[in-house]
């Protein structure tokens, strides 16, 4: 989705590149000379390389563009004259392409008076011929209008059926039918290296098309967001958010939503929400008119190499369960912090991402199979998947300092929490980071850290964490569960 800037202030620079010829300059001596000298040449001829020819995509772009339509938006002003604060419906898209906002550092609304409406424009891709469109949700979230514009030019007022800032898929519909559509493909066979194509409205440029190749599958870039991102190279940009991915076969296998930058333009790295995803949503909007999907109340991260070593796993694999939500799904089922899920329902974990796909496309109220590693084996419970409220709070919380105790093996200066600390700090953990030098300095540890246990067992007291630290030898690693902020998380030290 591009600026809010009304298009009469909207300026596009546009760069030409010069192409420069080399010309070779030939020498003046006599023909057979030259000729003389290149037969008593030795032979230093390269062996020949073998090339492939680039795809030709114009087949592709022109048979399915005209399923890519300009998804146009108006939005009334913010009450704040020339502001927009983080509550702000249009400050994630600001924030998605590293644009500063207005007034935080962005374009600013005329001073005084009444504000003009906001207008904005991103893209979207038809699925179905009666009108169905998808897109980002960032680009139609509380707007008064939205616009649709076809590549044959007619123009349409769209309805928004329905808005998942979870995945950032929206779908909207538009009173048309016999409408060209796209076809849908199955992004989990992406693989790295493979082309693709994006078509969009790159800063209101309708219906541009860009190529690249698929630069990784199932990354975890947002936040809290379960989306497996498909990363890419290809070229996209404010306005190209909503629209579709597409492999060489024509299939569209992702959603382009949003891109890395330092400039609020195009730097190398973009991501699209995978189809499956975005279909998903799309199905349950049309049928009920909004989205419904599962929790087992865990928080997960991935299993580096030291934390593998920690838990006594072959290699790096799985999800980490950092918490349990005390009385959910997953506590009830027995799961604990330290448990690692090697599968959901039968398919492989590799990374803590796939546990939240698996999860979040579950019904409430079926049950799944989770394969865990604990105490260094294999077994299996059976969880009864609840359902995800449509808001979840974070408590913020606090913590203080007092007298110390050195953890010389691992750099930890720690002390023990009071019962009114903890109180504040809402917290169950007991032992507070005062300092972290050397390899808890290294592992990312800090002070105000609460440290909540070392691999799967609770810490109480100082003596307790000593006891646990002081077998290791050099180069040993623990994984200690440390709480900040809020959340809680491993982090595996590496024995200085």
């Amino acid at each position: 989705m591009s600026s809010p800037i009304p298009r009469a202030r909207s300026r596009v620079l546009l760069s030409y590149v010069a192409t420069a010829i080399l010309a070779c300059a030939c020498s003046q001596e006599p023909h057979a000379q030259a000729q003389d000298r290149r037969a008593s040449a030795p032979d230093t001829a390269q062996p020949t390389i073998a090339t492939q020819q680039l795809p030709n995509f114009a087949p592709l772009v022109e048979k399915y563009g005209p399923a890519v339509v300009n998804v146009d938006v108006v939005q009334a002003p913010s009450s704040e004259a020339g502001s927009m604060n983080e509550n702000d419906p249009l400050f994630d898209f600001f924030r998605r392409f590293g644009i500063p906002a207005p007034g935080q550092g962005g374009p600013q609304g005329p001073q005084g008076g009444q504000q003009p409406p906001e207008h904005g424009s991103g893209s979207g891709f038809i699925v179905s011929p009666d009108g169905y469109i998808i897109t980002n949700a960032h680009v139609v979230a509380d707007a008064d209008e939205v616009t649709v514009r076809l590549t044959d030019r007619r123009e349409f007022a769209a309805k928004v059926v329905g808005v998942d800032t979870y995945t950032d898929v929206a779908l909207i519909k538009i009173p048309a039918t016999n409408l060209p559509t796209v076809k849908i493909g199955d992004p989990n066979k992406l693989r790295p290296g493979e082309w693709v194509v994006a078509i969009g409205s790159p800063f209101g440029l309708e219906n541009s098309a860009t190529a690249g190749i698929v630069s990784a599958t199932s990354r975890a870039v947002s936040g809290n967001s379960p989306v497996p991102f498909i990363q890419t190279d290809v070229a996209v940009n404010p306005g190209n958010s909503g629209g579709p991915l597409f492999n060489l076969q024509g299939e569209v296998v992702g959603v382009n939503s949003m891109i890395f930058s330092r400039t609020g333009g195009y730097m190398g790295l973009s991501f699209a929400i995978p189809i499956d995803v975005a279909t998903n949503v799309r199905d349950q909007l049309i049928k009920t008119g909004h989205v419904v999907r599962g929790r087992i109340g865990v928080t997960v991260q991935d299993v580096t190499a030291p934390l593998a070593t920690s838990f006594g796993l072959e290699k790096p694999q799985g999800a980490l369960v950092s918490s349990v939500e005390p009385k959910g799904p997953a506590a009830q089922a027995g799961l604990k912090t330290g448990d690692v899920i090697l599968s959901v329902g039968g398919q492989q974990v590799d990374r803590s991402v796939d546990v939240s796909r698996a999860v979040t496309r579950m019904q409430p109220g079926s049950s799944t199979k989770l394969d865990v590693w604990r105490d260094r084996k294999r077994q299996t419970l059976n969880v009864k998947v609840g359902e995800m409220p449509s808001e979840e709070k974070v408590a913020s919380r606090q913590s203080g300092g007092g007298d110390a105790a050195e953890q010389a093996k691992l750099g930890l200066t720690v002390r023990p929490l009071s019962a009114e600390e903890q109180r504040l700090a809402e917290t169950e953990g007991k032992l507070l980071v005062q300092q972290a030098t050397g390899p808890a300095a290294r592992a990312g540890l800090q002070q105000g850290d609460i440290i909540i246990g070392v691999a799967g067992e609770r810490i109480e007291s100082v003596d307790q964490l000593r006891a646990k630290t002081r077998n290791l030898k050099p180069n040993d690693s623990i994984a200690l569960l440390v709480e900040r902020n809020g959340a809680q998380i491993f982090v595996p030290i590496r024995v200085g």
